[in-house]
């Protein structure tokens, strides 16, 4: 039976350390450091360091042999290099014995020093507060299997607080906030919003009943994704040209002819009229759009509308991203006028022809069928609007401008 020498002072001479080496690795295995259990058996860490690499050496001279294997926990690398691997806790280990700070363990592993001290913190043994590397690797193991029971499932008087008050219409916020509330000194009965949230959209959990759904104010019984726009598939055949890559010519305002273009839509979605407004004079030519504004009537509007104007005015055409500019290369070819496009939720990137289309509101309200206005009600309303002051032009009108490019350019 191996006991822990009480004298260690007194040396013992030249003899194999059976004994000692059987209770070192039995102790690592049980969790225990190299430096922890090496000072529990009374031998230097240097000795158990050749144990574990299967070298035996005695004295001055080192004489190798091979040695026995010692059964020891097999390694188990990590699932990603999201978490601590086992290698990370021994090294953890090692250097919390060795006096290392938190901050110098996670700068030489390139973790966060938050990282390093919440993995100390929950998986030290609750007794003596020490750090044992591999115990702590089961205690994550055993924190990490999914999918886990919520806390609403856990909780039935939670549970039942909860569906009360989805019934009553509650948001999952309100819900939360109240519980805080009410149950100051039960944080069993505390919750956040986006708990309850997965409670209900999660399939197979069954945490809430199913029909609760219908009490959000979404009516989702599903998440909506939350995907960045600039995330988004290309929504035409033919390769989109971004207004990143227009001239900077266009974005001063100092050469005319570059257009900006829109759609205002009209009662249902179904009826719209086109916009559009040149950058250096804000000059607006409205598109007529009687029964159609798909691609294909877009693309053959817009070729009869810019075909009017002289060579010096048709530079180039800013639009979003709509359906309705799905040819828009069958209108470059038929035009010699490139489009660009803008990036997606980005209406400031067109801010000449927003600001048209809130003046267009003035005559065109918003759920009125737009195509009950005649070509020459539209030519009315365009004219108006370009015979109007506008501050950004000095006072002048965008008819004076144009006139003027016009005059200069014969």
């Amino acid at each position: 039976m191996f006991e822990i020498r009480q004298d260690r002072q007194i040396p013992q001479g030249r003899r194999k350390l059976h004994a000692e080496r059987a209770k070192y690795f039995e102790l690592v295995a049980n969790g225990y450091g190299f430096l922890e259990a090496a000072r529990i058996v009374g031998v230097n860490y240097r000795t158990t360091k050749r144990w574990r690499s299967g070298v035996w050496t005695s004295g001055t001279k080192k004489k190798a042999g091979t040695v026995a294997p010692i059964a020891v926990r097999p390694y188990r690398p990590s699932l990603s290099s999201r978490y601590l691997s086992e290698q990370d806790r021994v090294f953890i280990a090692d250097r919390l014995l060795a006096k290392w700070s938190i901050r110098r363990i996670a700068r030489e592993l390139n973790r966060s020093p938050s990282t390093i001290s919440r993995e100390v913190r929950r998986n030290s043994h609750p007794g003596t507060g020490s750090y044992r590397p591999y115990a702590a690797q089961a205690r994550a193991d055993d924190r990490r299997p999914r999918p886990k029971p919520g806390k609403i499932a856990l909780n039935a008087e939670l549970r039942t607080y909860v569906q009360s008050k989805l019934d009553l219409r509650w948001s999952p916020e309100q819900i939360a906030r109240t519980l805080r509330r009410e149950f100051p000194d039960r944080p069993e009965m505390r919750v956040a919003h986006e708990t309850i949230y997965l409670a209900l959209y999660v399939q197979g959990r069954g945490e809430l009943h199913r029909e609760l759904h219908r009490s959000l104010r979404t009516g989702r019984a599903r998440r909506k994704s939350r995907r960045q726009a600039q995330q988004r598939q290309p929504r035409y055949r033919d390769p989109m040209v971004m207004i990143s890559d227009r001239p900077a010519e266009v974005a001063d305002r100092a050469v005319p002819g570059h257009w900006e273009g829109d759609l205002i839509i009209g009662k249902n979605q179904k009826t719209a009229i086109g916009t559009l407004v040149e950058r250096t004079t804000r000059y607006v030519m409205l598109v007529h759009l009687p029964n159609d504004h798909g691609a294909e009537a877009m693309r053959d509007a817009l070729v009869r509308s810019i075909g009017t104007l002289p060579a010096e005015l048709r530079r180039s055409l800013t639009w979003d991203q709509g359906s309705e500019m799905g040819q828009h290369k069958a209108f470059t070819v038929a035009t010699d006028i490139p489009v660009y496009f803008c990036d997606p939720a980005s209406p400031w990137q067109r801010g000449s022809n927003e600001n048209t289309n809130g003046l267009l509101r003035q005559y065109f309200p918003k759920g009125t069928d737009l195509s009950l206005h005649s070509p020459a009600e539209l030519a009315r309303v365009a004219h108006e609007l370009n015979t109007r002051p506008r501050k950004t032009l000095g006072w002048d009108t965008p008819a004076e401008r144009l006139a003027r490019i016009w005059d200069v350019a014969a």
